[in-house]
């Protein structure tokens, strides 16, 4: 191991050289020798340079994994021990919830109290499927009449070297929705960070070092998608690419992942719909989709981007969710009272204000926001937009930021046909006072998650994933471990 960085503990002091690369358990530079910046996105400053991996750094990760995984330094450890060590992880995430939730807020933006909020969500992923780690049994099969004297039983086993590619809007957790179940099934991984949020990833190493994950286990390389996402996606080496992030991203992986047909678990973008039903009790409806919306500056898959309102309360609903738009507090993720921290980017705010300015200039009509808030750091106002139909971008495209379309239906099927109008099917939502009601549209949303009178829930519990170019596979749940593990049939006659 590089000797500057012996003593190297992110994040109780930065290092004077850019912050490392975990390969084979050490902390060590980038094999280009070069960094590249990580910003505070509310302030737009440097927060610190970064090591800048390359395709060498890539192959190095992935031998790792797959000499840890070939040695089974992980599986050789009893199943109990491995629950241990990630519920270890999860007690050491908790103990070190608020500085963690600080360096997630200065990373990406967010207030410091939902970062926290995250960070335990993160923790929860930890602890859950540690309980998992010694319960991955197969199963004994009937085969037939005693006489034959054959017997059948199935083996549940890792699926290998696991290549992570994680996106920036909710680093912390979206690392760890993949490396709790993938280490509780049993594999060895290589994860890759966004290269705007790669600081809380890092920290993640070190706890996972510290809670006695073996080296090569688990490998963190930073860099850019284009070339070490690239790398990791075309290797032969690796097994299984997880990936969370865009719908043409993903479809890039998949073209790359052809070379050895690698197995690919995929949470891409969305433009889910929220329904709200003329009998839905508006004091929670309206902030309902107001946090479906605008949480985390909209920058959420998941977002309840796309509002369907009953004719009789439509301008009720719009008024009353553009003022709560309006009464939530933008600014810095560290100063007290912030509901809403920035975009993560200037890129970012462009493309935002892009969609909002091409909806105007479409004919639709700026109800609330539409505009950057400032001159420092890429603060954008929550915005509601009314007029709209859906051939338009701002009603069909993923924007990623904290702007809702409306639409008004006169009945329940025009209401469906309006939300099942994507190419995507990630979340949507029904408010509605009716149960039954509320069930039966369920049953005929397209989408991976339907919350009736609720948008936004179900943590580690709950599989979440998507229909159609809103990916493939789920995570979360007994069906997040599934991604992680291959199923073997053994057959054997009996003496």
């Amino acid at each position: 191991m590089t000797s500057r960085y012996a003593a190297w503990n992110f994040p109780s002091s930065l290092p004077d050289a850019p912050a490392p690369v975990l390969i084979d358990g050490d902390w060590s530079a980038a094999s280009t020798g070069e960094s590249f910046p990580t910003y505070d996105p509310g302030t737009g400053e440097v927060i610190a340079e970064v090591s800048l991996a390359g395709a060498v750094d890539a192959d190095r990760a992935v031998a790792a994994a797959r000499r840890a995984h070939d040695e089974q330094r992980w599986m050789r450890l009893p199943s109990a021990q491995r629950g241990a060590i990630l519920w270890r992880v999860a007690d050491a995430m908790k103990q070190q919830a608020d500085d963690l939730a600080v360096w997630e807020s200065r990373n990406m933006g967010i207030p410091v109290p939902q970062a926290r909020t995250m960070v335990l969500e993160a923790a929860n992923q930890f602890q859950y499927y540690a309980g998992w780690a010694d319960k991955i049994h197969g199963h004994t099969i009937d085969l037939g009449p005693a006489e034959r004297r054959i017997q059948g039983y199935t083996l549940r086993e890792p699926v290998g070297v696991v290549a992570m590619i994680v996106p920036w809007n909710a680093p912390v957790i979206s690392a760890s929705k993949k490396l709790a179940p993938a280490l509780a099934a049993g594999c060895s991984c290589v994860l890759k960070p966004a290269d705007e949020t790669p600081l809380t990833a890092l920290w993640l190493g070190q706890i996972l070092r510290d809670a006695g994950v073996p080296p090569g286990v688990v490998n963190i390389i930073t860099g850019p998608g284009e070339t070490v996402g690239a790398a990791l996606a075309e290797h032969p080496d690796v097994d299984l690419v997880a990936f969370t992030g865009s719908t043409d991203v993903g479809r890039s992986i998949i073209r790359a992942a052809t070379g050895n047909l690698k197995k690919l678990q995929l949470e891409l973008g969305g433009k889910s719909p929220v329904i709200v039903l003329p009998d839905a009790d508006l004091s929670s409806a309206i902030p309902g989709v107001a946090g479906a919306v605008f949480w985390n500056t909209g920058q959420v898959c998941a977002a309840g981007t796309r509002l369907f309102v009953h004719e009789s309360v439509h301008d009720e609903v719009v008024a009353g969710v553009a003022a709560e738009g309006r009464r939530l507090r933008v600014g810095y993720g560290a100063d007290p009272g912030v509901d809403l921290g920035p975009l993560i980017s200037r890129k970012q705010l462009e493309r935002v204000t892009a969609y909002v300015d091409g909806g105007r200039a479409d004919g639709a009509q700026i109800v609330s926001g539409g505009s950057r808030i400032g001159d420092n750091g890429y603060f954008f106002e929550p915005t509601v937009i009314t007029g709209v139909d859906q051939t338009m971008p701002v009603m069909r495209e993923e924007i990623f930021g904290p702007v809702l379309g409306v639409m008004p239906f006169s009945d329940v099927d025009e209401a469906i046909a309006l939300a099942n109008d994507t190419s995507y099917g990630l979340a949507s939502s029904v408010w509605t006072a009716d149960g039954a009601v509320g069930h039966s549209i369920a049953r005929r949303l397209r989408a991976g998650r339907v919350g009736i009178n609720v948008h936004r829930a179900g943590g580690a519990y709950m599989p979440a994933g998507g229909y159609r170019q809103s990916g493939w596979g789920r995570e979360n749940g007994e069906e997040g471990l599934a991604s992680y593990l291959e199923v073997k049939s053994v057959v054997s006659t009996l003496a």
